[in-house]
């Protein structure tokens, strides 16, 4: 029976996507990688963030979630920062309709200049987690769709 884990989406079968590892036996993440080349403009005032695909999809138990969190790396190495600080990747957001669980990673890029992401860069770090529910939690809703489909 599976647990959790990763698995390449369906459009990036065939197009060397890497399963994602831990690099050392205490660490606590996994690192994920950029699925195709992507230009990240200078950020400024008013512009959306860039969508980085990842190629993956991760299945989980119904009580835990994925967190994406920014490489410590990134900032200084790549220009690249998450405007949400965080990323959170629900259970039920796995095989959903709209896009099958897609992970894609939101940045903004700090440097004055484009930055060019390539195929295989590590982006981000994602780090597998139980939660907790308060006492009178009723929740019965089901996910309709993809990204941003909660709210």
């Amino acid at each position: 029976m599976k647990q959790r884990g990763f698995e390449i989406v369906t459009d990036y079968k065939d197009k060397g996507i890497h399963i994602p590892v831990r690099k050392t036996a205490r660490s606590a993440a996994y690192d994920l990688e950029a699925a195709e080349d992507i230009v990240l403009p200078s950020f400024q005032k008013g512009m959306k963030p860039t969508l980085i695909p990842t190629g993956l999809k991760a299945y989980m138990e119904d009580d835990e979630v994925l967190l994406l969190v920014p490489r410590s790396s990134s900032p200084k190495k790549q220009g690249i920062s998450f405007p949400h600080s965080i990323g959170v990747i629900d259970a039920d957001y796995y095989n959903n309709v709209d896009n099958e669980g897609h992970i894609f990673v939101q940045c903004i890029n700090l440097k004055e200049e484009d930055v060019t992401i390539k195929k295989g860069d590590a982006i981000c770090q994602a780090i597998f987690q139980k939660f907790l529910i308060t006492d009178d939690d009723r929740a019965s809703g089901e996910r309709v769709g993809g990204f941003g489909s909660t709210d």
